[in-house]
């Protein structure tokens, strides 16, 4: 019957609620929200310099509070509506494109409070690198890249393929995707890591299986002003690009490949028209990655936050085509068993159980 649908419905969103109740509990918006309209309702409020910034956090924080009341009274009411038209099929069946809107108010709110870090709205860096293993692990990398690509298209991000190294005979040995788009690196963080496949091999004419790793590097774009480097340290070499890019780019030393001495850093680029636009968006990656290699050392040095590594062998997901259809992740247990659906794209569920747990 319909209404036990509509029911269904909104038990299935039960869980988001909760966790939508329990970060608004946790996060001390209320009294903070109190504070600053304490501030900005002082009548010498005008001359604090800092003004303009109280304003603008209490605008911020008002939306989000406005937001989460009413997305937790609609859920209310329409638990009590269903009740009162139970046996009204007209106005049940008027609450079903209601309901469908309310699934989706409440996702987007759940994605906002979990992707609450400065860092979550920057732009990204998203590196694959093919694992040992030769044409099966290149083929994995390169199956990774599409479904990154394809994440990117249905999420409505901006994925610029900026580098890419070709494997000998198949797939890729590497790739770097620029991804702009709103909340990117909060979205596309949780994939940071080592992805196994296990599958027949389509390149083994015993069709046996094989087991297949790909790294995934993932960091955030860093403002210009927070990364001061010494063009003395700097190697900067050119070459001739190759790949699609029309005639133009294979006939100049377009492509760029930066090393930077101290760190031992190598970052390259060849997807722009020029040489000019490859070096800066090639500055760009490295100035990411030095920022992100600080905040490792740094992390390592307090532990107060948890250091991952790529490692061959410590998987965060794994992606099962044979003798069973299955992908999991070792982090959060979350499953699917539609690995074609997740390759084509459909990480949602893993990347939200990872934001919930953390």
């Amino acid at each position: 019957m319909l209404i036990d649908d509509l029911k269904e419905q909104l038990k299935g969103l039960e869980p988001d609620i909760s966790v939508i109740t329990t970060y608004w509990e946790n996060s001390g918006n209320s009294s903070r929200i109190t504070e600053l309209e304490e501030k900005s309702n002082d009548p010498e409020s005008w001359k604090d310099p800092q003004q303009a910034t109280v304003l603008k956090e209490l605008q911020n924080l008002k939306t989000l509070a406005d937001q989460y009341t009413n997305i937790t009274h609609t859920v209310s009411e329409t638990q009590e509506m269903i009740e009162l038209f139970k046996d009204d099929e007209a106005e049940l069946q008027n609450m079903v494109a209601e309901i469908k809107t309310l699934e989706g108010q409440v996702r987007s709110f759940k994605l906002q409070v979990l992707l609450d870090d400065v860092q979550d709205r920057s732009n990204c860096f998203l590196s694959i690198n093919s694992g040992a293993g030769g044409t099966e692990s290149q083929d994995w990398a390169n199956m990774i890249l599409r479904m990154y690509k394809r994440f990117c298209e249905q999420n409505g991000l901006q994925a610029s393929l900026i580098d890419m190294q070709g494997g000998e005979e198949a797939g890729i040995k590497s790739a770097t995707l620029f991804i702009k788009g709103k909340r990117a690196y909060g979205l596309l963080k949780s994939e940071h890591g080592t992805h196994r496949l296990v599958r027949i091999s389509p390149y083994d004419s015993n069709k046996r299986r094989h087991t297949s790793f790909a790294g995934v590097f993932v960091i955030p774009e860093v403002p210009k002003v927070e990364i001061v480097i010494d063009p003395a340290d700097l190697r900067i070499d050119t070459y001739r690009a190759s790949g699609a890019g029309g005639q133009h780019v294979n006939k100049t030393d377009s492509a760029v490949r930066i090393t930077h001495g101290p760190s031992r850093i190598v970052v390259q680029c060849q997807d722009g028209r020029s040489q000019l636009q490859n070096k800066e968006t090639a500055m760009k990656m490295l100035k990411a990655r030095l920022a992100q290699k600080h905040e490792d050392e740094l992390a390592e040095k307090t532990a107060s936050v948890e250091k991952k590594k790529i490692e061959w062998g410590s998987q965060i997901r794994s992606y099962v085509l044979h003798p069973y259809k299955m992908v999991k992740d070792h982090r959060t247990s979350c499953e699917s068993t539609q690995p074609d659906l997740v390759l084509d794209g459909d990480l949602i569920n893993f990347i939200e159980s990872y934001l919930v747990q953390k």
